[in-house]
């Protein structure tokens, strides 16, 4: 099995950043989609952005697009999330993903998942 182990997460003023991690061990292969999720407080998983197993192609929620940055590091198996300009709405649990065969929104599309992280922003 892979596992997906996040963090990074946090507490931090509204128009700070963060930056998200996902080590990703087990046998899995940086030729595959990896994304990240987020559950709002009281609502249901939304996508937040995805990279192609290259990085060369990536997809991004219109919430989140212009101030969230997804990018890769293969060598390290681990994928990251900058998050710039955060709000209060954008406190959340964020969770990895991985092993899709491209960038999509589609949760289904993604094998194996971590546990979350927590983000809080405070105004």
């Amino acid at each position: 099995q892979v596992q997906l182990v996040e963090s990074g997460g946090g507490l931090v003023q509204a128009g700070g950043s963060l930056r998200l991690s996902c080590a990703a061990s087990g046998r899995t292969s940086s030729s595959y989609a990896m994304a990240w999720f987020r559950r709002l407080p009281g609502k249901d998983g939304d996508f937040v952005a995805a990279i192609s197993g290259s990085g060369g192609r990536t997809v991004y929620a219109e919430s989140v697009k212009g101030r969230v940055t997804i990018s890769r590091d293969n060598a390290k198996n681990t994928v990251y999330l900058q998050m710039n300009s955060l709000k209060p709405e954008d406190t959340a649990v964020y969770y990895c993903a991985a092993d899709a065969l491209v960038p999509t929104v589609i949760a289904g599309s993604y094998r194996y998942w971590g546990q979350g992280t927590q983000v809080t922003v405070s105004s």
